[in-house]
């Protein structure tokens, strides 16, 4: 199979896509799901993303060990990330900027080679003004640099705006 990413605004789309390409894989689906209810706005969108999913499908809550996430898929569960946006925020929190480039790409790299098939969500955050404090900017550089990742390891790339999609070519 084969690595998609998908990327763009907020509720532009992205996860909608993924839910569509992983219903159209005919195989079981394991959604990996990288957010965490700390408030209840949050526990909202993550009971509202969950109504949308089939109840069939497998949910693996996992905010930090993405690739432990990944080597435990069976090899025939289709997987989707979602998102990437949540799980770069959860590392910045718990460990720092210094190891969120290694483990992205260990992580996509995993997602690429997994037999099943993966997508991956993650917000674009680059195309906005420039943040005023220093941890926006960090955020905003390191989810930039996850995202060129998984963009590379990916066979796929599409950018979601107002619901549409842009496919995404090589440089």
């Amino acid at each position: 199979m084969s690595l998609t990413f998908v990327t763009g605004g907020a509720r532009s789309g992205k996860s909608s896509h993924a839910l569509r390409l992983a219903a159209a894989a005919g195989r079981p689906v394991a959604m990996i799901a990288t957010a965490e209810a700390r408030d209840a706005e949050m526990l909202e969108r993550i009971s509202a993303h969950r109504a949308e999913r089939p109840a069939a499908w497998r949910t693996v809550e996992e905010p930090l060990d993405l690739g432990g996430a990944l080597r435990g898929l069976a090899p025939e569960e289709f997987a989707i990330v979602d998102c990437l946006s949540l799980w770069v925020s959860n590392l910045l929190e718990a460990s720092g900027a210094a190891t969120v480039e290694a483990l992205a790409a260990e992580a996509a790299a995993l997602a690429a080679r997994h037999p099943g098939g993966c997508v991956a969500v993650s917000n674009e955050v680059g195309m906005g003004i420039v943040p005023v404090n220093a941890l926006a900017r960090a955020y905003r550089d390191a989810l930039g640099r996850v995202n060129a990742i998984w963009a590379e390891a990916a066979d796929d790339a599409v950018f979601a705006v107002s619901g549409r999609l842009l496919r995404l070519e090589r440089a």
